[in-house]
């Protein structure tokens, strides 16, 4: 099982560059903050090679100039900042490099020689890079991608439930997980945590971007008192007046989706970054869930026990969550009512990451990871915040209860919705 998953997600980075990605664009870099497209081919191949075959097994690098290029690159180092600019190889080098050392990990693999926490590591490494590569493809100018054969349009038909105000009784959420009670899991998951959440109401459905338009038109990115300290002046540096998914046509909005512009959809939920959604909040007199209000509504029942999803223990399919990497654009809020919680909330797993208002810390108990000690503790920051759930864009494998992702508040990339709360 181990070899079959660390081969589908090298089969799946491949496809991306061989299939996805036009040649043209193989060095752009659309999103500042982030390397070109070339890193991450060389990164991915390069991640997997250090952490099993020099790390674990104490081998020589392969190509030891290369995997100094390869070797790390996740977040830039501060708001603002970006990697520094730098000559690539050819795609021929890098894909050379990556057969070798796919070929030497296999071998170790088959061999039994690793152990199974280093392999995840490097497979859910792999797919959450996957995502990554989505929503940087999604910047580009269309010319310098492709569609697959026979894609669905968006689906934009339909339209989006009435959201409701949904009361979760008071009661304790678990974060976190045990060792030894999932097959892998990142340092940020453990220990398991449990902790009292008062009662609170939630919306029942993400704000979608109907909702957001009347914010914008109310003059929402103009109001310096609905954001937080030092993002008006962000707001006004960068020359931010809406979502980074919008486009303004003449008079009519449009949205960017993965493969062409289309009418706004009004039905869709909007992806914004954190210090957007709070402003929103701010401006309906609510605020962002916290990471364990979410669990709580997302996982807790009435009974008083907790769910593995919103909609139970079965694993995720199309009918439940817009997730798996199956498309990049989201489909009408509350479209999925097979995955409703057992509270009547929607679509919390899928359709984009949920911000919450907590920033990203270690539980009580935390120790870093023997496989990448620094995954977490280099973000532990004060200025990123956990977001929960999954997008359209997320492999189905990293969908689990116990899963934090995070961004910087002011982070307007990533496949992000939210929804409000309040006591």
């Amino acid at each position: 099982m181990v070899l079959a998953r660390w081969r589908a997600a090298r089969a799946e980075t491949r496809h991306f560059f061989d299939e996805t990605l036009e040649p043209a664009a193989y060095e752009a870099r659309p999103i500042a903050l982030r390397h070109p497209f070339v890193f991450y081919e060389g990164h991915l191949a390069a991640f997997g090679a250090i952490k099993l075959l020099n790390e674990v097994l104490g081998r020589p690098p392969l190509d030891e100039p290369l995997e100094l290029l390869f070797q790390r690159g996740i977040d830039p180092p501060a708001e603002g900042g970006a990697p520094p600019e730098t000559c690539w190889p050819p795609r021929k080098e890098v894909t050379d490099y990556a057969r070798r050392a796919n070929a030497a990990v296999e071998t170790a693999l088959v061999s039994g020689a690793l152990p199974k926490d280093a392999v995840f590591t490097v497979i859910e490494h792999e797919l959450m890079h996957l995502e990554t590569l989505r929503y940087m493809l999604h910047r580009l100018p269309y010319g310098l991608k492709r569609a697959p054969a026979g894609a669905a349009p968006p689906e934009t038909s339909a339209r989006a439930p009435r959201t409701e105000s949904v009361r979760i009784a008071a009661g304790v959420a678990t974060l976190g997980v045990a060792q030894g009670e999932i097959p892998f899991g990142w340092d940020n998951e453990f220990p398991k945590t449990c902790t009292f959440v008062p009662e609170f109401t939630i919306d029942s459905l993400p704000v979608t971007n109907g909702e957001y338009l009347e914010f914008v038109d109310a003059g929402g990115y103009r109001n310096a008192s609905l954001w937080g300290p030092g993002d008006a002046e962000w707001l006004a540096k960068a020359g931010i007046a809406h979502p980074s998914f919008w486009r303004k046509e003449g008079s009519a909005w449009t949205w960017a989706a993965q493969f062409g512009l289309i009418p706004l959809p009004p039905a869709w939920p909007v992806w914004v970054s954190h210090a957007e959604a709070s402003a929103y909040a701010r401006w309906k007199g609510r605020r962002l869930p916290t990471e364990a209000e979410f669990h709580r509504a997302a996982f807790g029942t009435p009974e008083g026990g907790e769910r593995t999803h919103p909609w139970g223990d079965e694993a995720p399919n199309p009918s439940r969550a817009n997730l798996g990497a199956g498309q990049d654009d989201p489909v009408p809020a509350g479209s999925r009512p097979a995955g409703v919680s057992a509270w009547g909330v929607h679509e919390l797993v899928g359709n984009g990451w949920e911000w919450t208002s907590t920033p990203f810390a270690p539980f009580e108990g935390f120790t870093p990871m023997r496989t990448y000690p620094r995954y977490s503790a280099d973000f532990f920051d004060g200025r990123h915040f956990v977001l929960k759930g999954a997008s359209p864009g997320t492999p189905a494998p990293l969908v689990r209860r116990t899963f934090r992702n995070w961004f910087q508040g002011r982070y307007p990339y990533a496949y992000a919705k939210f929804r409000c709360v309040q006591l």
